[in-house]
């Protein structure tokens, strides 16, 4: 390779432990520009005891290969030198250290890995792996008793605005668990419960209270408790970044203004403050929310103190976090270290619109709420406002973003109470909703239902996506049915709960995108055709024999390649392919032989 070639090319490394004597490599390379990469290593006291491992290209985005692999030690990884053994596509090696690419073997400038402490290690609960998220919007999802109706409250089903209320309740939820149950849900996420003003609580005034208008604080222990007969899990929301005016401090820097003790839990710009955007911090420029100065060790002492109080007496399974990436990183930290020696199995999710890598280094959160997910689904589906290669592209960055072990936690929404439904995205079409739902829930990842979705819902943007639960004779069966039988599949194979991803279809003329999961006991191939017309499909496969097409029972024969041109062939060493025939909007769900009959 030429020395000006070598200046130009773009390449980044990374590593992270995966326990404490198993260290993951990671390379990023132009793409296309590398087709081996080879790690090189050894410990730094015995230099003449070099190892060569291969790493693998896992992922593939518009710009770059993604190559990665584990190496496992005999005792705790230290004192590990190492560089990249690099050949492109012609034939050229080359050679990357800390000092950059050069075109002879290195003999200084070496990468090095010096220890791994046991909090360098990312751990997370085993059961959010993979886990079923279902939202719930307490107001509007089911009022199981009408004797804590707010004054003023509208008849169920009425269309929502930001003013007034509907009933819903926690006794209403408890009803529901049965329902919840067997649509597959493992794990509630609760918008805010804690006493607050306005109807979607998050301007709260009491974080060791539960709003009246759900119930009272022993209707809320029944709940976690018959949550937990039924094997589901419980987050709550905390709303940490802000408060509502009516909170005690707040109202106590009303009242005494510089003289109040609390006027360092706020940010003030200038007195004498009253309820206004102007004199204080607040929310998106609402004065009713007055953000709380989260790096004020007093603050962060309150809501650590809150954290645990619903962990210690009502065994809650975690929290939701809302803003997290606006509050300031020491609380989660500090929270990170406090709740997880206490009680290692609570979830910590974090709020974040965009990419989370700096909440997701082990040190805060355990997860984020995936809106990156959602956008590209959105982009693609709904709104077919990108190609299904920028779809792909956008997908492979985002899982080459994060690590392995953080993909299989992240929470993948495809909407919430903060925006459109997905079927108003669609323009209503349940078609285009059923094919982004098998997605969502076949995707890596923990899949996220916004409650209502699975009986055909919709609305735009808040307060339209925070209407009435739809119940029984106006809840569309079909959807529901959609939802359960697609859940099922996730729970029945292990392979789409945990197994690898990789792209095999990205057809631009039949519009047409496929993946693979993969582990141990088989593969799960997903075809997704968003076309509008009949196409015919040749999915390529990595095993050879008789395949099953688990919606429809079709069986479907592994045939030679042949001529046939296919996506990754070059990273992927695939053993044939199956024909298939898709009709417009149309999911296929594919299982290798090895695990067409086999159940988690």
């Amino acid at each position: 390779m030429k020395k000006e070639a070598i200046q130009h090319f773009n390449t980044e490394e990374y590593i992270y432990p995966v326990k404490r004597n198993e260290l993951v490599f990671k390379i990023r390379c132009a793409k296309k520009d590398i087709s081996k990469c080879i790690l090189v290593y050894w410990d730094r006291t015995k230099p003449e005891n070099q190892k060569r491992q291969e790493l693998k290209c896992c992922y593939r985005d518009g710009l770059f290969d993604y190559f990665q692999g584990k190496i496992i030690f005999h005792q705790i990884a230290r004192y590990q030198k190492y560089y990249f053994e690099l050949t492109d596509s012609s034939g050229n090696m080359m050679y990357y250290t800390a000092n950059g690419l050069q075109q002879v073997i290195p003999k200084s400038g070496f990468f090095e890995y010096l220890y791994v402490n046991g909090t360098d290690v990312i751990t997370f609960p085993e059961w959010a792996k993979g886990v079923i998220y279902y939202q719930i919007f307490p107001e509007r999802f089911c009022n199981g008793n009408r004797g804590n109706d707010p004054e003023g409250c509208k008849p169920w089903g009425t269309l929502p605005d930001r003013e007034h209320h509907m009933g819903g309740d926690l006794q209403g939820i408890i009803q529901k668990i049965p329902y919840l149950r067997e649509l597959g849900i493992e794990c509630i996420y609760l918008n805010p419960i804690f006493e607050a003003d306005f109807n979607h609580k998050y301007a709260t005034t009491d974080y060791f209270k539960i709003d009246s208008q759900f119930g009272t604080e022993e209707t809320f222990r029944e709940l976690v408790d018959t949550c937990h007969s039924y094997g589901i899990r419980i987050v709550l929301d905390g709303v940490f970044n802000h408060t509502g005016v009516h909170f005690k401090p707040f109202q106590d820097v009303l009242e005494k203004q510089e003289k109040s003790r609390y006027v360092k839990w706020f940010h003030i710009n200038h007195y004498p403050v009253e309820p206004s955007h102007h004199n204080y911090e607040c929310v998106g420029a609402y004065k009713w929310m007055p953000k709380l100065d989260t790096s004020n060790p007093e603050v962060r002492e309150f809501i650590l103190k809150v954290m645990f109080y619903w962990i210690d007496h009502y065994g809650i399974d975690g929290w939701r976090l809302d803003v997290a990436d606006e509050v300031d990183p020491s609380v989660w930290e500090e929270a990170r270290i406090q709740i997880k020696e206490k009680y290692p199995d609570k979830i910590l999710l974090g709020e974040t619109w965009g990419y989370a890598g700096k909440m997701l280094r082990g040190n805060q959160m355990d997860s984020v709420m995936n809106y990156v997910f959602r956008d590209a689904l959105r982009d693609y589906i709904a709104e077919k406002s990108i190609s299904v290669t920028e779809f792909d592209s956008r997908l492979n960055h985002m899982l080459a973003y994060y690590k392995d072990e953080t993909n299989c936690l992240l929470y993948n929404l495809i909407d919430s109470h903060d925006t459109e439904r997905f079927l108003y995205l669609c323009r209503e079409d349940k078609t285009l909703l059923k094919l982004a739902v098998a997605f969502q829930i076949l995707f890596p990842g923990s899949p996220a239902i916004y409650y209502g979705d699975e009986v055909g819902m919709t609305g735009d943007n808040d307060p339209d996506c925070r209407r009435c639960m739809e119940w029984e004779e106006n809840a569309d069966k079909d959807v529901k049915n959609w939802y359960q039988k697609i859940i099922q599949l996730r729970k029945n194979y292990s392979c789409i709960r945990s197994g690898s991803f990789r792209t095999v279809i990205a057809d631009e003329t039949t519009d047409t995108y496929g993946f693979v999961r993969k582990d141990e006991t088989g593969s799960c191939y997903v075809i997704l055709h968003r076309g509008t017309k009949n196409c015919k499909i040749e999915c390529p496969v990595l095993e050879r024999g008789v395949f099953a097409e688990v919606l429809s029972g079709e069986l479907l024969r592994e045939e030679d390649i042949g001529e046939a041109e296919l996506l990754n062939e070059d990273i992927t060493e695939y053993k044939g392919k199956v024909t298939l025939q898709m009709e417009p909007y149309s999911v296929k769900v594919i299982m290798s032989s090895s695990n067409s009959s086999k159940k988690q």
